[in-house]
């Protein structure tokens, strides 16, 4: 991995291929490792790929402070790691905060994307409600109990520090309804980064949902003005395949995929037919 000095932070980077710029932007709890079957796959298709270990995973830098993991500053990462490699325009690729990552990015400084693709997460404005967190624990709790848990200090990390492996595999078979969907030598590159790294960091980019709400207040409803493919699973148990209807209202320039009896982790469960869909879109918007 190659580190990048950006947005005051040492950010690590994985890389390969030559042309088009494609960066891959990972959720939570994952890393750049995340894209390794896309990777390849993209640079074999004549992309340059760029994979982040974003702010807090990894081998990149982890700031100790909660307001440390705002999307304002998620989103300058992007930027200066793309003009810390020379990049001026490439097509943004998120998946799970990864795809709100790549969306605050596509609205901040819309001229520096030339499409954005987003895998499981939709793009609908104000979504959820504001404040968020007050939504989330009146009408939300039943679908996101661990978001409510991680606001607590310490209760995240005190979890995860009992047993970082078991607090992993909960996460993962949680989003894929108990179907495993990577071997053991690769779960064992997750265990080994949050061992070493914690979970602190990761976490925190929830424990900033309502101040980016009141960042970004205003902006919620900004228009997407790339084009944009939203690659969505039918089986996905956190975010239903439901929630991408209307996304014409935001988003002009707009293609869907569903993978059938596909979960959360759309592109290391299949592989194949996410970078297929991807390549395909990409080709039709060089």
């Amino acid at each position: 991995m190659r580190m990048i000095e950006a947005n005051g932070i040492q950010l690590a980077v994985e890389e390969a291929g030559e042309g088009p710029a494609v960066i891959l932007l990972h959720g939570f709890p994952e890393l750049s490792y995340s894209w390794r079957h896309q990777i390849p796959a993209l640079a074999a298709a004549g992309y340059r790929v760029i994979a982040p270990d974003q702010r807090g995973y990894g081998a990149s830098s982890k700031p100790g402070e909660i307001a440390d993991y705002g999307l304002e500053a998620l989103a300058a990462d992007v930027f200066g790691i793309l003009d810390g490699l020379g990049v001026e325009t490439a097509t943004v690729v998120g998946h799970d905060w990864g795809s709100i990552v790549a969306f605050t990015a596509a609205i901040t400084h819309p001229e520096r994307f030339t499409g954005l693709v987003s895998l499981n997460v939709p793009y609908r404005g104000a979504c959820i409600g504001f404040p968020p967190m007050e939504v989330i624990r009146t009408e939300l709790a039943d679908r996101f109990p661990y978001v409510i848990m991680f606001q607590e200090p310490g209760v995240a990390e005190a979890g995860f520090d009992a047993d970082p492996a078991m607090w992993l595999q909960g996460f993962y078979l949680g989003g894929s309804r108990g179907k495993p969907f990577m071997d053991s030598a690769e779960f064992e590159v997750y265990v080994e980064a949050f061992r070493q790294g914690g979970i602190s960091g990761p976490v925190n980019w929830y424990r900033n949902i309502d101040a980016n709400a009141q960042t970004f207040h205003g902006r919620l409803e900004a228009p997407i003005s790339q084009p944009m493919l939203m690659i969505a699973a039918d089986s996905e148990p956190v975010l239903p395949l439901s929630r991408t209807e209307g996304m014409e209202r935001w988003v002009g320039d707009l293609e869907r995929v569903v993978i059938d009896g596909c979960t959360h982790w759309t592109q290391q469960e299949r592989p194949h037919e996410v970078n297929a869909a991807l390549i395909d879109w990409l080709e039709r918007h060089r």
